[in-house]
This record gives structure tokens, sequence and C-alpha cells, in this order.
């Protein structure tokens, strides 16, 4: 069996920090993905929205380098979280947890943005790198 997904999407607002018992970090954000379809002559859009969750090195590196309108990829795996709710109905929602988030588009902003380096490798687990077009394509 199968579960991966690759996302590419825009931060709909700056990712939220919580520690685990362990002291692990997790870090947690909502990308935006809008499709755009033709029907007869009309141009129509949705707009989807996926809850993200990253672990660990990951987490940690994230929770500094992005925020709202950021766009990203996001390499990882479904999940599922289940629950009753207060008046002891079944409840669900599926989330993305994230092996590799990369960073494709930072936001305009009004002022000239500070130069943020970011290391050219990837470890695993660790760091993520900018989308550059010429050294990786999009794999689908």
């Amino acid at each position: 069996m199968l579960n991966k997904v690759i996302i590419i999407g825009r931060l709909t607002k700056d990712p939220a920090v919580r520690y685990l018992p362990s002291g692990n970090q997790i870090t947690e954000f909502s990308i935006a993905y809008n499709r755009r379809y033709k029907v007869g002559e009309d141009w129509k859009e949705e707009s989807h929205f996926f809850d993200v969750k990253a672990y660990g090195k990951l987490a940690e590196s994230l929770s500094t380098r992005i925020s709202k309108g950021y766009t990203v990829v996001v390499e990882g795996r479904l999940t599922q979280d289940r629950w009753t709710d207060k008046e002891g109905k079944s409840q669900s929602k599926v989330r993305i947890v994230a092996d590799a988030v990369r960073i494709i588009n930072k936001p305009k902003l009004d002022e000239a943005p500070e130069e943020e380096v970011i290391p050219d490798t990837y470890e695993q687990g660790a760091e993520e790198k900018l989308w550059n077009s010429q050294d990786d394509e999009i794999p689908f």
C-alpha cells in the first residue's frame, strides 16, 4: 500500500508551534490550493484547504522560515484524526504529515525584504531548501 501526497499551496496564516511532552516540537499550518476549471464558456474556481503538521527538526526549521502568504511544496502522507465530540458523535479530520517542505515563493512585501541565506543541502528530516527549477522538476 502507498500513502504519499505532494501538494503546492499558499499558507493561509502563520504557523502554530506546540511541544509534545517529550519536548519535540510540532509545527502546524494550513495551506490553500486553488483549482481553476472551465464549465461551458465560463471559468470556475474552487479553493481547498489542508492542515499540515511537521515534527522534529523539520518543525523547528519551518517555524521560523515560513509565514502567511508563502507558497510551499509539501511532501508527506495523509493521516486521519478521530475523536468523539461533546454530544457523543464520532468526528474525524484528514491532515497531511509533512516529510519535506520546500519554499517556492515568498509573499511580496511593501518594503524590501531582508536577504535570507538557506543552506543548499538537505539532511534527512532537517532543513529544506528553496525550490530551484534548474535543479529540480515538479514530480508530476
